[in-house]
């Protein structure tokens, strides 16, 4: 008899076994087991490890150039030793006459976030910020200060080893040395994005309201969009587009980055588990229907989760859930009237 060789099949097996101890479970007392799930959330991201790592910012401006409405502003900073976080801000031209609400917008596995402010870099990322790339512009458009940054590992970002190939993901290489370290490069992402905010609330003269932030992006710009908001309780609302769905469904079960993978974690809990980090803030999922790496029936079997952990956390009309009639893509006129709606809510 000939065999099946299929390595996925010693996997596809254990899925079922998986323990996830602390899954949301409805009688659940949700303010003890939110602790308990960001304890661990903590140690499994790496985050309490890249924290005794960390130093002053050391923050250096290196560029300052007026465009049609605003100003784009590039500076660096130092997240920790060693790391050194490229970002641009988009500051609205009467923003001194008035505070803006904060708008974070994060590129995913595009060529880098100069993407995001229309900064084309070859005739590829042209095509791209005409149909969908140009977050921070559309940020900023829409009544907000945008900050952009680069994530660890893509665009100016990515390792030395990498530099000039195209395959496989250029972020791998510092993906897989954070997890030889005991770290994850999402817990590294997460720091550099948290310890943005840090720099952000030194910079209240430029008319940025810290006390209002939005986080959002698409694809690995989602993610972070999301793993950021359960870590920092600065961000007052997340709205990830393409990248929030059960890690079975979607992580585990579609080959992905390898920058999406957390040791351990289905130990834990599920993907939806992790909201009630976010709860009570408000949290908006932008799904695609075509979406293929991120199926759209995980991403609402997943969100009737949420809908349980928002009610549990008193706040059930916090969260909502938007789907798009596209694949794997930004929709930017949808994202941004689901963003407006929500921050017209919260007063902004």
């Amino acid at each position: 008899m000939i065999k099946n060789i299929n390595s996925d099949l010693c996997h596809l097996g254990l899925f079922p076994q998986a323990e996830k101890k602390l899954r949301f479970t409805p009688d659940v007392d949700f303010a003890a087991w939110k602790e308990q799930v960001r304890e661990k959330f903590i140690t499994l991201l790496g985050l309490d490890r890249i924290a005794k790592n960390a130093c002053e910012p050391n923050v250096d401006v290196e560029e300052e150039v007026q465009m049609d409405g605003y100003r784009r502003i590039r500076f660096t900073f130092e997240s920790e030793k060693g790391a050194v976080v490229p970002c641009y801000l988009l500051v609205p031209d009467d923003a001194g006459e008035k505070k803006y609400p904060v708008a974070i917008t994060m590129q995913g596995h595009s060529s880098g976030f100069h993407n995001s402010v229309g900064i084309p870099k070859s005739e590829k990322d042209e095509e791209y910020q005409k149909d969908r790339g140009m977050f921070g512009v559309q940020a900023v458009r829409n009544g907000f200060v945008s900050l952009c940054l680069e994530q660890r590992g893509m665009g100016e970002s990515i390792s030395e080893f990498q530099k000039g190939k195209e395959k496989p993901k250029k972020c791998i290489h510092t993906a897989m040395t954070a997890l030889a370290l005991g770290r994850t490069i999402l817990g590294e992402r997460v720091w550099d994005l948290s310890r943005a905010i840090d720099v952000l609330e030194g910079m209240k003269d430029l008319g940025l309201d810290t006390d209002k932030i939005l986080i959002t992006g698409n694809s690995g710009g989602g993610t972070i969009s999301f793993y950021a908001a359960c870590y920092d309780e600065r961000i007052q609302f997340s709205a990830p587009s393409c990248a929030f769905c059960s890690y079975l469904t979607s992580i585990l079960n579609v080959p992905h980055c390898s920058c999406n993978y957390v040791p351990g974690i289905l130990d834990w809990f599920e993907m939806e588990d992790l909201s009630c980090l976010i709860a009570p803030r408000p949290f908006t999922v932008i799904a695609g229907k075509e979406d293929k790496i991120f199926p759209i029936e995980g991403v609402r079997a997943s969100f009737e989760t949420v809908k349980q952990i928002y009610a549990a956390a008193g706040a059930p009309d916090a969260c909502r859930m938007v789907e798009t009639p596209m694949p794997h893509w930004w929709c930017k006129d949808i994202v941004w009237d689901a963003i407006l709606d929500r921050t017209g809510k919260m007063g902004w």
